[in-house]
């Protein structure tokens, strides 16, 4: 029996939580603390940099100290509560997050292609005071969105802006990063300092709220403690061999755990690193960004890779000269990409393969090309415990594939306030059942088959086809339809809509539905890219929608 606290969080029970402390992977400090402890060690080293803009560790724990006293001085936040942050890759992100962080105020890590529909559930799911976002990114406007998402909130009152504000009332972001007035700086960095020092967040408090990838409509709140959230930054830092000399390019969404903490950008500020923040994957932007800066690794999901593969063959790698570690994560490598990785862009691959959830599994710097090329790494730490079971629960054999369940130190034993979610996905005992198929090989490293859980992959972006569903269902002249995923040679899986039109109505089209899924507000990595219209679905024997036989015709047609 899950049993949740009084605020939603699932804890771990108290004989692991001392075992997790007396192996030292829990630390009992704030993570927030942690970083500050750092940045006082290197005050005049460079933590940050977003274009021209360059900040130092002394100037970020500053902003972060008074960011945390504008946001509960100034807008009268308290601990506890939950801001939405939906930012793209720019400094007042770091700032953000570390500003929560010291402040104990929990960051709700959206995604920049998120939309209202996304964002009011968010809002309203986390209780959200605040919610901070840019004021135009793509031609949309954010800022006139979240004027609505604040009209409908019966808890959100702070709008902070990254960029132009223009509607009264809403804050400039920048400007409540800024650093500490000098009157005198030193004193008032001095204050903020030891206000926070003093009253910092406990370990076992939420530090952050991180999106499942879930395949039951829309995403579920992750809750990621100081204690855990920081094992798994640290612990990733030191098996990527992180440290001073580190130049850490981010150009994955922030948002997202693996660039986040995977070793990520708290990795990076945890080991006196440099973190570099980039908003596009695109490889000419990312191949001068990287010789520019000297960085030293990074991290994409594989369509990136692949797009960079091919600038690299038609254009050349000298400007990676630097680069040392590419890490490759949220979908499955194929195989003969990572092949060409070391080849063609000289760096070392790294598999990533984890999850929002906690367990993470990396091939090893050092691991032969055959495991770094063939595998999905093992886990990270000593503490995490891995299952392969059949159907019935039973475990398998090494070399036969089977549903992964695992726990550990920095696996949470339950989502934020989802007792029908938990109860599918977590065992009484609190082993997480990640919905992937893997087999395990002798020397421990897995091998990621497929999944077992409705979901689509596309380009490391999770998307339940049930949420899909649902919203296709809201609109006119659609009797029946299952989403399921199309593969495809770029971003591994696109969405494929079956529609059933309704008696008397015509067939819809791909135009039709995305239409009506920007007016429902929906973020457009969630629209369908194919539509097959059909007379009917197919059934099981015992009469269940057969997305199986759904999903065979797409392989067999695309073989």
């Amino acid at each position: 029996m899950i049993t949740p606290i009084a605020d939603g969080t699932v804890p771990w029970p108290e004989d692991l939580a001392r075992e997790y402390t007396k192996a030292g992977w829990w630390r009992g400090q704030a993570l927030g603390a942690e970083i500050a402890t750092v940045a006082d060690a290197r005050k005049a080293a460079t933590a940050l940099i977003d274009g021209a803009a360059r900040i130092s560790y002394a100037s970020l724990a500053a902003r972060a100290d008074a960011l945390a006293s504008r946001l509960t001085d100034g807008l009268g936040l308290e601990r506890g509560d939950r801001i939405v942050v939906q930012l793209p890759n720019c400094w007042p992100f770091v700032v953000l997050t570390l500003g929560c962080l010291r402040a104990g105020i929990v960051p709700v890590m959206a995604l920049p292609a998120h939309r209202e529909h996304e964002l009011a559930y968010l809002c309203e799911h986390s209780e959200a005071r605040a919610l901070a976002l840019p004021d135009v990114l793509r031609d949309f406007d954010h800022q006139h969105m979240a004027e609505r998402l604040r009209a409908g909130s019966a808890t959100l009152r702070h709008i902070l802006v990254a960029g132009q504000v223009v509607h009264q009332g809403n804050e400039d972001l920048a400007a409540l990063c800024a650093e500490p007035n000098p009157e005198p700086a030193q004193a008032a960095d001095s204050a903020g300092r030891a206000r926070w020092d003093a009253d910092q967040p406990d370990a076992r408090d939420v530090a952050v709220f991180l999106l499942s990838g879930g395949t039951t409509g829309l995403p579920k709140l992750i809750a990621r403690t100081h204690n855990d959230y920081s094992y798994n930054a640290r612990a990733s830092a030191a098996l990527c061999g992180l440290g001073q000399g580190t130049v850490y390019l981010a150009t994955l969404p922030a948002s997202h755990n693996f660039p986040l903490a995977c070793p990520g950008i708290l990795g990076a500020l945890l080991s006196g690193g440099r973190v570099v923040m980039l908003a596009s994957p695109q490889p000419e932007t990312v191949f001068a960004t990287i010789e520019q800066e000297g960085v030293t690794i990074t991290a994409v999901v594989p369509a990136v890779a692949q797009r960079w593969l091919a600038h690299a063959e038609e254009h050349g790698a000298r400007q990676l000269r630097t680069l040392r570690v590419l890490q490759v994560g949220g979908a499955r490598l194929a195989d003969e990409l990572a092949q060409r990785v070391r080849p063609v862009l000289g760096a070392t691959l790294q598999q990533v393969f984890g999850m929002a959830e906690g367990l993470l599994n990396y091939t090893r710097l050092d691991d032969t090309d055959e495991v770094i090329c063939g595998t999905q790494g093992r886990p990270l730490s000593p503490g995490d415990e891995v299952r392969i079971v059949d159907g019935a629960g039973n475990d398998r054999q090494d070399g036969e594939p089977g549903a992964l369940l695992t726990r550990g130190p920095y696996t949470p034993r339950g989502y934020y306030r989802a007792p029908e979610q938990n109860a599918r996905a977590f065992t009484p005992d609190g082993w997480y059942a990640s919905g992937d198929v893997v087999r395990r090989r002798p020397d421990g490293n897995l091998v990621v088959e497929g999944r077992d859980k409705d979901m689509i992959n596309r380009g490391g972006e999770k998307i339940s086809a049930e949420e899909v569903e649902n919203l296709l269902y809201r609109m006119p002249g659609i009797a029946q339809v299952a989403a399921v995923a199309a593969p495809d040679a770029e971003l591994g899986e696109r969405i494929c809509v079956f529609v059933v039109p309704a008696p008397g109505a015509g067939p819809p089209t791909l135009d039709t539905i995305r239409d009506g899924m920007t007016a429902a507000g929906v973020a457009r990595f969630k629209w369908p890219e194919r539509l097959e219209v059909v007379a009917e679905l197919p059934v099981t024997k015992v009469g269940k929608l057969d997305k199986k036989a759904l999903r065979d015709m797409l392989a067999s047609e695309g073989a």
